[in-house]
């Protein structure tokens, strides 16, 4: 397995390390749903570092990175972020991506660990100009209603200024970092892009600061479908569409994309099934890979499934036929036949992700 630079302490900490797309991770120090928890009252941090990065320069560059993107970069206006996939001829999600664009003509590309080598390819081919810079970035997420606070009190000042999914260079200590307002819990937040030689050093004065906590996978994982965004690989890959995973409306349909035509022939075609949110009626879990089932007969699947410490019951996300996607429909799932429902997202309402 490869290892972040945080690997050793993770395991100073008591961190219990798992594989995770060939990466040595933390699925949870303390416990996960004490983790998720504090996350949603106070501060966590994540290791974050096996994720990739990619800097595109050039007016040039981004016209080519413009056209491997469902959504419209160059539309962006500098320190702004989008969501937006990369996508097979066929209209099959490679992966999803969050490019800021931190200049007119720059924007900073994040990727998922498992596609990383697709999609590096993919850009060197496209992009040439593209700078692959995942070898060298580490990165730290920092998620809850007291994040912003705990990083001034670190000393990373002006990010006070920083708007939901905005942008910008920074400095810590002498140190460049990339930092932006956003994450994958629902509470305020910001993601911290940081040289390899300089995030232990920044993990550290961070847990140092009362009340930051470290936190793990497992309530990464807790957190995230509880608001109800995807995971890759696990509620899409390349066998799904923007269209049948809910992403339809970060598609920017009036700019060309690689497998743009193959997504206009499945959406005039429709009788596709649709990625919607489901719950159970009492405390127990959803699990990926259960079969869904309308009236005994199998109509879908689970993709991502758990118990939600924060609202109580069930959560997850379940690809079913459009006409059994509208929420309150009535379900079961998994061998023995857990009562769920259609749900709108994200489950847990009180996230902080957007306040001031």
């Amino acid at each position: 397995m490869q290892q972040t630079p945080l690997h050793d302490e993770h395991v100073a900490i008591g961190g219990k390390v798992v594989d995770f797309h060939g990466w040595a991770l933390p699925v949870q120090y303390a416990g996960i749903i004490e983790e998720h928890h504090h996350t949603r009252a106070a501060a966590s941090v994540f290791d974050c570092s096996h994720m990739g990065e990619f800097i595109i320069r050039g007016a040039n560059a981004l016209h080519s990175l413009n056209e491997l993107l469902i959504s419209d970069v160059l539309g962006l206006r500098a320190g702004r972020g989008r969501y937006g996939a990369i996508l097979n001829g066929h209209g099959g999600i490679i992966d999803d991506v969050v490019s800021f664009k931190l200049a007119e003509d720059e924007v900073y590309l994040v990727t998922n660990a498992g596609p990383l080598d697709t999609v590096a390819a993919l850009l060197a081919e496209a992009v040439p100009e593209s700078e692959n810079v995942s070898a060298s970035t580490a990165k730290i997420d920092i998620q809850g209603p007291a994040s912003r606070d705990a990083l001034v009190r670190a000393g990373l000042g002006g990010i006070e200024a920083l708007k939901y999914f905005a942008a910008g260079r920074f400095e810590w200590r002498g140190t460049p970092l990339v930092v932006s307002r956003a994450g994958y819990t629902g509470e305020l937040g910001y993601e911290l892009f940081v040289p390899n030689e300089s995030v232990v050093a920044l993990w550290r004065a961070l847990l140092a600061i009362e009340p930051v906590k470290p936190a793990a996978l497992g309530a990464r994982d807790t957190l995230r479908t509880e608001v109800g965004y995807l995971l890759a690989g696990q509620d899409f890959d390349e066998s799904r569409t923007p269209l049948e995973a809910g992403l339809d409306r970060f598609i920017a349909w009036e700019t060309p994309f690689n497998g743009k035509d193959a997504l206009l022939a499945k959406r005039d075609a429709g009788g596709y099934p649709v990625l919607t949110g489901i719950r159970t009626l009492d405390r127990r879990a959803p699990r990926h890979g259960f079969e869904v089932r309308k009236n005994g007969t199998v109509a879908g699947v689970v993709t991502s499934g758990t118990f939600g410490p924060s609202v109580g019951y069930g959560v997850g996300l379940a690809y079913v036929p459009r006409e059994l996607a509208a929420p309150g429909t009535r379900l079961t799932a998994g061998p023995k036949e857990i009562e769920i429902e259609t749900a709108e997202i994200p489950f847990y309402k009180n996230g902080t992700c957007r306040q001031d």
